[in-house]
């Protein structure tokens, strides 16, 4: 019976395979297109592109992999069922929760996949893609154009060049003595991070009381903050692209200072729960096969996977910004569809074993 369910999940893992190496190449042209306007502007050329838009497919794999486990499901067994090996096998006293069974086994090998390529390949892989492009178009554009906004320790921090994680440039500070009710104005001209804490350099400092104002001038000083190279990497980059202990990090940091980290806990639990997502959209691919197993041709299976990865879309993006509008909860909100779908799966299993 072990060698039956290997060879049930060999079939879940060789269509999901199947299914990838077709959609990357397709997703690969759509993003190569995307970055047209850009070949050809400083040294970024057609070689450059090419590089950058491989360098960015993991990320866009892993956002997919469950309606790829899903549509590879269905032609995995999808395939063995048009042969009548599904039917061969219930008729030799397999049951239908023994193919379920060994279709997880193959679901849960294809999470581990998915969580190594969400949480270890593609945020590598994005970052240096990132960081080639932007040093290809320009090698003296800022990390961040527009500059970029923090709290930490009771002070707001605007930086508006921030050219590297330890290099920063026109740096703001604004924070209030809670004993005098002072209000403090730090600028600095530039900013280096060295040995725990930030090296200001060419620094005006500005104290506004009811007494009036008094203006002092600094070559440098130190500044010991919460906001390391480590966090400000994690506040340029797209939620989507942070590992998971990267989001939790961050909404810690976040929490600290009484900031909103909804957008970083939708992300976060969206992560934690895509494995069980993974699992669950191989669940609802075996009903959907045991329940008319040769009559279904391959374009039809394609069409159904399609037609539930659309509808997850719809779902998922429609709870998150749910949970980023109106307050829900993120743990629910990222829940919710995999619970969905398994309890249809289960439904429809019942409905199929009762016949």
């Amino acid at each position: 019976m072990r060698i039956i369910e290997r060879y049930l999940a060999g079939a879940v893992i060789g269509g999901t395979l199947l299914t990838l190496a077709v959609l990357l190449p397709l997703l690969g042209v759509i993003l190569l297109a995307d970055d047209l306007d850009a070949i050809g502007t400083a040294h970024y050329g057609l070689t450059e592109a090419l590089l950058v838009m491989t360098l960015r497919l993991p990320r866009y794999a892993y956002q997919l992999f469950p309606i790829v486990t899903l549509i590879g499901a269905l032609i995995g067994l999808g395939t063995l069922a048009s042969r009548s090996e599904l039917v061969a096998l219930r008729a030799a006293g397999m049951s239908i929760w023994q193919i379920v069974r060994a279709g997880l086994l193959g679901g849960a090998v294809l999470a581990l996949v998915a969580v190594l390529l969400g949480e270890v390949i593609a945020p590598v892989t994005e970052h240096y893609g990132a960081t080639l492009r932007r040093e290809a178009l320009a090698a003296e554009q800022p990390l961040v154009p527009d500059g970029l906004w923090a709290v930490a320790d009771g002070a707001y921090v605007n930086i508006r060049e921030l050219r590297s994680g330890t290099e920063a440039r026109d740096i703001f500070i604004y924070q209030v003595d809670t004993a005098t009710g002072t209000l403090i104005t730090t600028h600095a001209a530039a900013a280096h991070y060295h040995a725990g804490s930030w090296q200001l350099r060419d620094i005006a400092r500005s104290r506004v009381s009811a007494a009036g104002v008094t203006v002092e001038r600094l070559a440098q000083m130190g500044w010991e903050s919460l906001l390391n190279p480590e966090l400000l990497k994690i506040v340029i980059a797209d939620p989507q692209l942070l590992p998971v202990w990267a989001l939790y990090r961050y909404i810690h940091f976040m929490t600290l200072n009484q900031q909103d980290a909804s957008r970083y806990a939708v992300v976060f639990w969206g992560k934690v729960v895509h494995p069980l997502l993974t699992l669950s959209m191989i669940l609802l691919a075996t009903p959907l096969l045991l329940g008319s197993s040769r009559s279904t041709g391959m374009g039809r299976r394609l069409f159904i996977g399609i037609l539930i990865g659309i509808f997850y879309y719809v779902i998922s993006r429609t709870l998150a910004y749910l949970a980023l509008l109106f307050g829900m909860n993120p743990f629910l909100a990222a829940i919710i569809p995999p619970l969905l779908f398994i309890g249809s799966a289960l439904l429809l299993l019942k409905r199929i074993s009762e016949r």
